[in-house]
């Protein structure tokens, strides 16, 4: 894979490199991990909720009465 990145974020991430002493690379590497987490649990969340809440719907509607 290739990740092309502007002038631009590969400054930033050059800075960020240095100022945690850790490649380029550890730090894409990471921050691609944490995205994917990230999304991953708000799919997980949403999934549920879509799936579970039609059958409190009714008690819900009264508890916000």
């Amino acid at each position: 894979m290739t990740l092309r990145l502007t002038d631009d974020e590969t400054e930033a991430l050059r800075r960020r490199s240095e100022l945690e002493q850790r490649s380029m690379q550890e730090i894409a590497r990471q921050a691609i991990r944490e995205y994917v987490e990230t999304h991953s649990r708000a799919e997980l969340l949403d999934q549920v909720l879509d799936e579970e809440l039609p059958r409190y719907a009714e008690a819900l509607r009264r508890l916000g009465e």
